[in-house]
């Protein structure tokens, strides 16, 4: 049975959102990996260079200190403390110090400075509450902290973010444009497909393009929108032809029977056959030939009315149109007028108990986007396991709504013109019996 599908998402996932999606990851993780990549590289060779200068240091501040005797060294420590760059303190037993940080750089470092400077090196990032970078050595008997600021090392080994923020947004924009040029042929595909569909057979697709699967598929699909307005072209003909030479006999027939058949009530019961001849002749064409479609903002009420006035008569059909006067619905009049004929004539015919005229109560709910249309008879319904069949040509149910002189197609044309309206069809029974027929209508803007 068909149904009312649930409203999409608004960001509706789609092929070309799917690959952007896809390549910006990829690209992006691409990014990530070199940078990381060119970091650890970087990061070994940038250890041995401040390892280097670090030694350097420690190696001049110890040679100071060895050169002069116990008493000299308060005045060379007192001079070295006069660089903004380097100090050196004595250490002391008490001394509070934290461990340098232990990253990969920090690792390579400590490594470097225990090989340059002897197996008593330590590396600190901060002594009795001073931070900096801190290195312990021995001169002699005596240990002392070499202080250095390690704001140029920070900066050394530091990422350039914005480097990577560049690379990154580069990445986007390639993987934008190599999604919407992935997804273009499947686009031009999409849309040549749904003018098909509406009816509009000479779509037609570059075959030119340099992409041999594409040029294959567009090839295939011209091959086919051919075939089909050449079906198309030969069906209507049949058509024409198949009404033409139906009406023509049936015609005859009528002539004949009002001319030769004295009995009146024979040849009332012969012109009821003529005319239920002539009304399948119509369903068949109705079902079988496409009109064009015209889609326009419509007053629904009024449209409503319209058809409902074939049918006003009290003996055998009453319909309740409760619809607002300003409801507008951006439809095709004769594509729903003939989906609201069929509904109507489908509860005269099956929608009633015994003698009593069938009731309608044709009624609608909305939203900003779409209208809900709910067009419900009284009748005895239809069994749940029939509700799937109704909308297959030529089939009728056998229990309750078996009383058929017509041709079993009036649901079936309903659904046709919903889909070519591009609206949705629900069939249903009614808790408190009755048949219930609900159509999802494009809301027109007042």
């Amino acid at each position: 049975m068909p149904s009312i599908p649930v409203t999409p998402p608004r960001l509706a996932l789609n092929l070309f959102w799917r690959t952007f999606a896809l390549l910006a990851l990829l690209l992006a993780a691409g990014v990530l990996a070199w940078q990381q990549t060119f970091k650890a590289l970087e990061a070994e060779p940038k250890a041995l260079e401040a390892a280097q200068q670090l030694a350097g240091l420690v190696n001049l501040s110890r040679v100071a200190l060895s050169s002069t005797d116990a008493i000299n060294r308060v005045a060379v420590v007192k001079s070295i403390a006069r660089s903004e760059a380097v100090s050196v303190e004595v250490a002391e037993a008490t001394d509070r110090w934290l461990p340098y940080e232990n990253s990969p750089f920090a690792q390579r470092l400590r490594k470097e400075l225990v090989s340059r400077l002897g197996p008593q090196t330590v590396l600190a990032s901060g002594l009795n509450g001073v931070p900096g970078l801190w290195v312990r050595f021995d001169v002699g008997p005596d240990q002392f902290w070499l202080q250095t600021n390690p704001a140029p090392l920070q900066a050394n080994i530091s990422s350039n973010w914005w480097w990577i923020a560049i690379a990154l947004g580069a990445s986007l924009l390639g993987a934008a444009a190599i999604a919407r040029l992935i997804n273009q042929p499947l686009r031009e595909l999409s849309i040549a497909a749904s003018r098909i569909r509406e009816g509009e057979y000479d779509s037609r697709l570059d075959e030119s393009t340099l992409t041999s699967e594409i040029r294959e598929v567009n090839m295939g699909f011209n091959r086919m929108a051919r075939e089909l307005a050449k079906m198309e072209e030969d069906r209507s003909v049949m058509l024409a032809g198949i009404s033409h030479d139906l009406r023509t006999p049936l015609a005859r027939l009528r002539l004949e029977a009002e001319m030769s058949v004295n009995d009146e009530q024979a040849r009332t019961y012969i012109a009821q056959d003529i005319d239920q001849l002539d009304a399948i002749i119509n369903k068949f064409m109705d079902y079988a030939r496409p009109s064009e479609l015209q889609l326009q903002a419509l007053n629904l009420r009024e449209l409503v009315e319209r058809e409902a006035q074939g049918f006003r008569d009290p003996q055998q059909i009453v319909i309740s149109v409760r619809l607002s006067a300003a409801l507008r619905i951006w439809t095709d009049p004769t594509e729903l007028g003939r989906i609201l004929l069929n509904l109507f004539e489908n509860a005269r015919r099956y929608g009633h108990h015994g003698d009593e005229p069938a009731r309608v109560d044709v009624t609608a709910e909305a939203d900003s986007a779409w209208v809900l249309l709910t067009v419900r008879d009284h009748g005895p319904g239809v069994p749940p396991d029939k509700l799937s069949k109704l909308t297959t040509p030529f089939y009728r149910g056998d229990t309750a709504r078996t009383a058929a002189t017509g041709a079993g197609l009036g649901l079936a044309i309903v659904e046709k013109s919903v889909q070519r309206l591009g609206a949705h069809l629900r069939l249903s029974n009614a808790d408190d019996s009755g048949f219930v027929a609900q159509l999802r209508l494009k809301r027109a803007s007042v």
